[in-house]
């Protein structure tokens, strides 16, 4: 399912675009928000595959959301939705997928969705994010596990990364990836995963992880249902 967000400051305009991105993208999971207050704390608590965009909007404007995003570990496509032609330079800098003119709408929207669709769907998934040996980018499939570490997040792959973040967001950011939460402190690739135990999981190079508690038979379901197929 493609996680789409929509946030434009005009009623009308917030429901138009609405109903065209449900026409254009049936099985979408569309959220719609007024303002900035509005999206960006749902951008940290639900993950987001694609943001459309109004550049002109009053208080946090669409381009100081657009500066937020770079801070972010999994970044939607952003496709701008604008009236205002004159601040798409300005916007440039950001890297958007796309824009849309509002006078265009019905032509112009459901074509830059489409077009984002398909980027989504024709790439090799990766995980990309910021540590202090500079920007990395690894395939999903290489990741093993993420572990908490305070205000960080220590990622283990063939060599282990850390970087700030927490693991929450990375569960949302990361949902529907096939990664698990299987403890408040841990959040595993079930592709990684050989062995499930009440108390803990182990992994196909033997390292062991906790269960939590509070963690058990949600994650010990999705890990035995992949581990079935």
């Amino acid at each position: 399912m493609t996680r789409i967000m929509i946030c434009d400051d005009e009623r009308k305009m917030l429901s138009d675009i609405a109903a065209l991105t449900a026409e254009a993208i049936p099985d979408s999971d569309i959220s719609s928000y007024r303002d900035g207050r509005e999206l960006l704390p749902a951008m940290q608590d639900k993950a987001c595959d694609i943001l459309l965009l109004d550049i002109d909007m009053p208080e946090i404007g669409g381009l100081d959301i657009a500066r937020t995003l770079s801070d972010m570990t999994v970044k939607p496509l952003l496709i701008f939705v604008t009236s205002h032609d004159e601040l798409v330079y300005d916007s440039l800098k950001f890297h958007p997928f796309g824009f849309v003119r509002k006078s265009h709408l019905p032509r112009e929207l459901p074509s830059a969705l489409n077009d984002a669709v398909k980027e989504l769907n024709g790439r090799e998934k990766h995980f990309c994010f910021h540590s202090s040996e500079g920007d990395v980018k690894l395939r999903l499939d290489d990741i093993r596990y993420f572990e908490s570490d305070g205000n960080y997040i220590k990622l283990f792959a063939s060599e282990e990364y850390r970087f700030r973040d927490t693991l929450t967001s990375l569960e949302n950011a990361l949902s529907g990836s096939g990664f698990v939460r299987i403890h408040k402190g841990f959040l595993v690739n079930q592709s990684a995963v050989k062995v499930v135990d009440p108390a803990e999981c182990v992994l196909d190079d033997n390292t062991r992880l906790p269960i939590g508690r509070s963690y058990s038979e949600t994650a010990r379901k999705q890990l035995m249902r992949y581990m079935l197929k």
